[in-house]
């Protein structure tokens, strides 16, 4: 037997130690049951750093088993990898450990194929299919976290690359993730070993800063743990617990980069706490404790009476000691034994699990954030924005403290305003406000808030609802979803028939049966793939635009199978065949040539057009004012016109449309071509450099004035700035 094994052989025997210590003898037996299991099934598997492979998910287990987790959880910690990397299926767990232990490593299994180092578009769906896991059953979740933990400890057996790349991901999403759940033991293991990876000077740097004065802090921190015991007993608290700490490299990196310090610079690496059994005895600890010494001024926090939104609970203050003639800033923590729990476990310390009972249900208040998060995605239609807003959500850090005014204490992300406040007390009372009163004085809707503002807002039953200019006003991604979801409300029923009827055209002008197509097992798989409820959520989506239509096609089209082909004439992308469009066009002086119409701009009857002989491949339509032309050889241009056309021929057209950028403005374009009754090919969107929105949108047509129709009736919309037709 080799180092490996050995080391192996040891991590086994404790855990297996652990298990019994921990749990009921049912379930022990239970927990042995999986590990034997997943044991035999990764049998001859080596993970990189040449140990048997089972150590990876029995260390995944133990490190739940410290969290206080329940036993499926443990059995899915452990066999989590079973059914991706071995021969064990799905139906053989449920079969051995029943559906629960079997969807708990369905959903971590699903989590594992995940990968955000792509583009935007993907790295969003991503994002959102774990969200989805995490509001389903945060177990997941937290065996995801336990995997990235193990899979970080043991990250220098990968190459230099993957190392960053793991430790990017590590860093921009699961240690967040963590700290939202108030899992700060997982949470600041992470943060230290990514920056092991991310910054390796200035990890060693300050890894070797603190050893180096180490010795020296001890003393100085020591010597204060023994005055403020003497001060406790004094003060008749004998029953408590003390000791000091260092904060945690990574949080020293980030205050030297916040505050361009030095680490000399910085004092206050240790930070004392101090551990009590009730409330009570927080605020007299921290009475004590401001007695004796100087408290420093603005770094006071009380948490127990305002929690942080992970839960989180403890009084922070900062005071000055001396030693030796020179004064130190010291932080102290004071908290009760069960807040320190949750501080150190997050969600999982409130597990709630008894015997005979399953489910999650308990975690539901809890958890609150992240199906708000979940609405984001329903709301948006840019990637990148819905990306923005989650980044925003599980990291924000920075909070600001604000009272009703009966006294009631709302958190708020730093840079919230008045009108951010009103969405954070009640949906309805931001979509009723006429004005805002930030301690007492009437304010602009914009105004930004300061911890201890008292804010008071003022409603009207009748108002009409928000402005779509309050969606530029508000800073917080959940007032942003409050507001875009009281418009898609509004006009739901308008987004039904539009997206509806946009299916219904575009499978026509595929050639596909509409009964075929829009089949319960097709619309099933669309709802599935992209969380809607229904057929009806499906429509809206695509008639407001948080959805493209041919994401939904193509689904609809791969989820059945056995479509045909129905008696509608077959079209493809550029629709009705080129023989088709042959004779509409008379080339003077070229006979029996294959006429094809030129993409780059795309001629309709009406438009003045030239020909372009090309080289075996017929004559090239395109408009006389095409870019394009100035670059073709002119000696191959020819005079070309209409013919009388068939009257079911149709052409191409694209529009380009500038507006300013509302939040339902694609929608209102949509909407305007389909009461036009014209064909919707394509809509592509993107933002300017100014900021506005850009929309090029091709329909279907007959003629030429079909498009200058439409082109006006766009023009109308008070949104859009501009709208011509594209030259090329």
């Amino acid at each position: 037997m080799n180092l490996e094994q050995e080391k192996a052989e040891v991590t086994i025997k404790n855990f297996l130690s652990k298990v019994n210590h921990y749990y009921h003898a049912r379930e022990v037996g239970q927990i042995e049951d999986a590990f034997n299991l997943a044991n035999k099934a990764h049998q001859g598997q080596f993970r990189a750093s040449g140990r048997p492979y089972i150590t990876h998910p029995t260390i995944v287990a133990d490190i739940l088993i410290d969290m206080g987790l329940d036993v499926s959880t443990i059995c899915a910690a452990l066999l989590h990898d079973t059914v991706e990397d071995t021969y064990i299926t799905d139906g053989d767990l449920r079969g051995k450990f029943g559906d629960e232990i079997a969807d708990l490593v369905a959903g971590v299994t699903k989590l594992d194929k995940i990968q955000f180092h792509n583009k935007e578009e993907e790295q969003a769906e991503n994002m959102r299919k774990m969200f989805f896991a995490m509001a389903k059953d945060i177990r997941v979740m937290l065996i995801k976290l336990a995997d990235r933990l193990h899979n970080m400890r043991s990250l220098m057996y990968l190459s230099e690359e993957k190392q960053r790349i793991i430790a990017k991901e590590t860093l921009d999403i699961f240690s967040p993730i963590a700290g939202r759940l108030g899992i700060s033991s997982i949470k600041t293991e992470l943060e230290d070993l990514c920056l092991k990876y991310l910054d390796n000077d200035a990890y060693t740097a300050i890894s070797q800063g603190i050893a180096l004065k180490k010795q020296e802090r001890e003393v100085i921190v020591d010597c204060f743990i023994e005055q403020v015991k003497k001060e406790l007993k004094n003060g008749s608290i004998d029953d408590f617990y003390i000791y000091g700490r260092t904060k945690h490299f990574y949080s020293i990196y980030k205050k030297m980069k916040r505050q361009n310090k030095t680490l000399d610079q910085v004092y206050d690496l240790t930070a004392v706490r101090v551990l009590v059994d009730t409330i009570k005895d927080c605020y007299s600890v921290l009475g004590a404790i401001h007695a004796r010494w100087k408290p420093m001024p603005g770094r006071f926090k009380d948490y127990i009476a305002v929690p942080k939104p992970n839960m989180y609970q403890s009084l922070h203050t900062t005071v000055i000691i001396e030693y030796e003639k020179h004064t130190y800033p010291i932080e102290v923590q004071i908290r009760t034994h069960e807040m320190h729990k949750i501080a150190e476990y997050g969600i999982a310390a409130h597990w709630k699990y008894k015997e005979g009972v399953t489910g999650v249900t308990a975690m539901d208040d809890k958890l609150g954030w992240v199906k708000e998060v979940l609405s984001y995605d329903n709301d948006l239609k840019d990637s990148t924005e819905f990306l923005d807003l989650i980044r925003k959500d599980i990291s924000n850090t920075n909070e600001v403290y604000v009272f009703t005014p009966n006294g009631d204490v709302k958190i708020l992300q730093a840079g919230a305003n008045a009108l951010d406040f009103a969405y954070t007390i009640h949906s309805q009372v931001g979509n009723k406000c006429v004005g805002i009163k930030v301690n007492n004085k009437i304010v602009p809707l914009e105004t930004v808030l300061n911890t201890g503002d008292t804010v008071e807002v003022m409603t009207n039953p009748n108002a009409k609802g928000p402005s779509r200019d309050w969606l530029k006003i508000v800073k917080t991604p959940s007032a942003k979803a409050k507001i875009r979801q009281f418009f898609k409300r509004e006009l739901k029923d308008e987004y039904i028939r539009t997206g509806k009827s946009m299916v219904e055209r575009d499978a026509k002008h595929r050639g596909l049966a509409l009964s075929e197509l829009l089949t319960p097992e097709g619309i099933q798989a669309v709802c599935e793939r992209y969380m809607f409820s229904n057929a009806d959520e499906m429509y809206a989506a695509v008639g407001y635009g948080s959805i493209s239509l041919q994401q939904v096609m193509l689904k609809l089209i791969a989820s059945n199978k056995g479509l045909t082909v129905t008696n509608v004439k077959q079209t493809n992308r550029r629709n009705k065949p080129l023989s088709g469009k042959r004779n509409t066009v008379i080339v003077k002086g070229v006979e029996d040539l294959l006429v094809r119409f030129s993409r780059c701009c795309s001629p309709v009857p009406g438009d003045e057009i030239v020909g372009y002989i090309s080289r075996g491949r017929g004559v090239c339509v395109h408009r006389a004012d095409c870019p394009a032309i100035k670059n073709l050889e002119q000696e191959r241009l020819v005079r070309a016109e209409w013919a009388n056309m068939d009257v079911n021929a149709t052409f191409p057209a694209s529009i380009e449309v500038i507006a300013e950028d509302r939040g339902d403005i694609f929608a209102e374009l949509t909407k305007m071509v389909a009461n036009e009754g014209l064909p919707m090919l394509a809509i592509n969107a993107r933002k300017d450099k100014k900021g506005n929105a850009i929309a090029t949108i091709t329909v279907e047509i007959s003629n030429h004035d079909q498009v200058y129709q439409l082109i006006n009736k766009l023009s109308i919309i008070p949104a859009v700035i501009s709208a011509y037709r594209t030259k090329g």
